[in-house]
């Protein structure tokens, strides 16, 4: 099985000192870490009521690092809101317009493929492709949307549609029936992965809870079918990603709900690939003799890359009189993500949502990646900022070199990549 390679990472700068918890749960919880045991719900509220902050997220770099040494990843992205007008109307969302009204867009399949030759002028190696659920738009223009730009940029990896596009496009073709909707879900997957589509980004996911999904965003996709498309995907062999929106209505028992969803579904795409479970009936990746996942094992079929923590932004949505999570919220919940999936192999602190600067500390609270280059992002906008939310490579490096880590870039399935300028290569 393909493993990522000790010496890439740097066994010989320690990490800093754990200093003893005055939380006695902690030591118990480090404990089964250190075991590989899998934490349980209870385990995650001890995490989330413990006043020791620190010593959580100490318990998650410990996990960081063991999986990931002293690295941390980015990639050179693009990524593209091809439309905001929606046929569902979220009380969390301030992206949807419907068709008509003040600040409606649409892209047309000759501004996407300017889009993408933009992508690749910049070098970049992935354009990440998500927008509302246009009740008007045929199924045909997904498709031809994904082929103009394989056609226009064919390195460019496409990780395009979260589960309920997906699940809208199936209804758009007419393939999503009832009892057999995974039938209609693999269909349309099949038709966007010929058409170009490369992986799965984690979006749409929000928090597994039905009084939450009732409350927030009645009319989206229940948890169960979201975790169909995903697993669907795995089963043709795609990678894929997984949000969690939190700090909004959901309670901290249904964050933790939603992680343990997410793993048993990681489960049995590990499975598939070869990993065995261990005596709680789990696969975890988290030990230190763990071989992590790579992109080569995709022919026996995909698996979740990244579990991305998404705090919500009340400002101009339905919901805008909550307060939002704080700063202290935003770094316990990335460190309870790293600890509960002890599957995934990687967590991300999605820049454009949580500040440069509250990524880095979250690369000291488990943490290793940071996202791209992003340019233009229409669907949260944190203090005001436009849509065009862009930043360079040489701030992402130095802000994880600040933090502590060594900067690797990365392609969209963690394969390494040697640049010079705009060209790059993938290491191996």
């Amino acid at each position: 099985m393909s493993v990522i390679q000790a010496p890439d990472i740097d066994s010989t700068r320690p990490a800093p000192t754990e200093p003893t918890s005055p939380d006695a749960a902690l030591g118990r919880i480090g404990e089964k870490i250190d075991d590989g045991v899998r934490l349980s719900i209870e385990d995650g509220l001890a995490l989330a009521e413990s006043p020791d902050i620190w010593g959580v997220c100490a318990l998650a770099d410990r996990v960081r690092r063991r999986m990931h040494g002293d690295l941390a990843y980015f990639n050179i992205n693009r990524h593209l809101n091809y439309s905001n007008v929606c046929a569902l109307s979220c009380a969390f969302c301030d992206f949807y317009r419907k068709r008509g009204e003040d600040g409606a867009y649409e892209y047309s399949i000759d501004e996407i493929r300017t889009e993408a030759v933009k992508a690749v002028e910049s070098g970049a190696t992935e354009m990440h492709i998500v927008g509302g659920l246009h009740p008007y738009l045929p199924f045909s223009y997904y498709t031809d949307m994904l082929s103009a730009i394989r056609a226009a940029a064919p390195r460019l990896h496409i990780k395009a549609f979260t589960a309920v596009e997906i699940v809208h496009l199936a209804k758009l073709a007419k393939q999503f029936k009832g009892a057999d909707r995974k039938a209609g879900i693999r269909w349309v997957l099949e038709q966007l992965r010929e058409a170009g589509l490369g992986s799965l980004p984690g979006g749409g996911a929000e928090v597994f809870d039905d009084r939450v999904h009732d409350e927030a965003f009645k009319g989206k996709i229940r948890s169960d079918v979201w975790l169909d498309v995903h697993r669907v995907a795995h089963e043709l062999g795609l990678n894929t990603n997984a949000t969690i929106l939190y700090g909004h209505i959901e309670s901290v028992q249904d964050r933790l709900v939603h992680m343990d969803m997410l793993r048993t579904a990681q489960d049995e795409a590990l499975e598939r690939l070869g990993y065995s479970r261990d005596g709680d009936d789990a696969v975890t990746l988290n030990r230190s003799d763990a071989k992590l996942p790579t992109p080569d094992l995709n022919d026996r079929g995909g698996y979740f890359q990244t579990i991305i923590p998404l705090p919500f932004f009340p400002d101009g949505s339905a919901l805008e009189h909550l307060p939002g999570p704080s700063g202290l919220e935003n770094l316990r919940t990335l460190a309870i993500a790293r600890l509960m999936l002890d599957n995934f192999p990687h967590v991300k602190a999605f820049w454009i949502m949580q500040t440069l600067q509250m990524s880095q500390l979250q690369l000291l609270a488990g943490a290793d990646d940071i996202d791209g280059t992003v340019v233009w992002y229409d669907i949260t906008k944190v203090g005001g900022a436009s849509t065009h939310q862009e930043t360079t490579v040489w701030d992402l490096e130095r802000s994880i070199r600040e933090a502590g880590f060594r900067p690797v870039e990365r392609d969209t399935l963690y394969r390494r990549v040697t640049r010079d300028g705009a060209s790059w290569t993938l290491d191996g």
